[in-house]
């Protein structure tokens, strides 16, 4: 079975009875790990309990094919429905699994995590293809799910959060799930020290990811400034610290929307000095002058074009395995040299 994106919380929340094996892949690793635990929750109260959750790795699989089986038809001495986990899975192991569907054992959940997984993949193709399997992939989040999850967590620590705060937190977090959880926990903790219970601009600005955040303006200025030498020193900087390429590109994405929106108000007579104070979260003073230059290097009319061009680079990312890293550098060095046609 093969989840549609809108499907997979429910799915995960209630799983179908029918579904005794769940693969869970993608880039965001760390959003695997979680959906992995989520699952392994509507089976197991306690995710320590060895006589109810099994730990195998690729490795002892590949030894041991057979292992999965009989993990999955055992019986827990304490009694109660097992789950089973396999870490790390690969294409190599795809016969393995597609037998097992094929001649299931016992009632065990079987939760299977692995990295990115291309639509060719036969590990992928053996749970969507099965009645009783189920695949779920595990992207970037997009701004809207990102929300989301800012707004949850904080909600679940009794806190909200104000629109610039969120803003902020949107545009330097969400290439990985786990970094994010990670982030928002050091907030809350942050947070705990303070009178108030509503997070502000200034609250996040103080505690969260000053370096990544660094690394992700570097490429969106140096992109949309036309800087290509910065460009290519940015991106392995960010390729150095794990950052996610669809993280990049809707980065990109949302400060080229900005700028679309500015350059119309610009365009109909507006100072430019004062277009920048009206950008929310307001811009750090370190990059008021490359975005005053950007403005002066865009129209409308090309930026929209930019979207387009970052609209599909976002999708082919996610749907088509091409690699993901290899689209974003493509696209982004086209927004460059998009930009350094400005100067003429």
């Amino acid at each position: 079975m093969k989840l549609k994106p809108r499907e997979i919380d429910a799915f995960i929340r209630t799983p179908d009875p029918a579904v005794q094996a769940i693969l869970v892949f993608g880039p965001d690793q760390g959003l695997v790990q979680e959906r992995c635990r989520q699952l392994a929750k509507t089976v197991l109260d306690d995710l320590t309990d060895p006589f109810r959750l099994t730990d195998i790795s690729d490795a002892d699989l590949r030894q041991d094919p057979a292992r999965l089986a009989d993990e999955a038809a055992a019986i827990s001495m304490m009694g109660g429905r097992r789950v089973v986990r396999v870490r790390g899975a690969a294409d190599g192991l795809s016969k393995t699994f597609k037998s097992f569907l094929e001649n299931p054992a016992g009632d065990a959940l079987i939760i299977v995590s692995a990295g990115e997984l291309t639509p060719r993949s036969s590990l992928r193709k053996a749970f969507e293809d099965a009645k009783n399997g189920a695949a779920i992939a595990c992207y970037a989040d997009d701004a809207q799910a990102l929300e989301g999850v800012i707004r949850t967590r904080l909600k679940e620590a009794g806190l909200s959060i104000d629109a610039a705060a969120t803003n902020y937190l949107q545009a330097h977090l969400g290439g990985d799930r786990g970094v994010t959880l990670q982030e928002l926990d050091k907030l809350i903790l942050y947070m705990g020290s303070a009178e108030q219970s509503e997070v502000t601009l200034e609250d996040v600005q103080a505690c969260v990811g000053d370096t990544a955040a660094m690394s992700v303006d570097e490429v969106v200025d140096a992109s949309l400034g036309g800087d290509l030498p910065s460009l290519d020193r940015a991106l392995i900087k960010a390729r150095e610290a794990d950052t996610s390429p669809v993280m990049l590109l809707n980065a990109v994405t949302r400060h080229a929307e900005q700028l679309h929106l500015l350059t119309g108000q610009a365009e109909t007579g507006a100072p430019r000095d004062g277009l920048l104070r009206t950008i929310r979260p307001p811009l750090h003073f370190r990059r008021e002058a490359a975005v005053k230059r950007q403005l002066s290097l865009w129209t409308r009319a090309r930026l929209d074009r930019a979207l387009m061009l970052l609209e599909e680079a976002d999708r082919q990312c996610k749907t088509t395995g091409m690699p993901d890293w290899a689209v974003c550098a493509q696209v982004l060095f086209r927004i460059g040299q998009g930009a350094r046609a400005g100067r003429r």
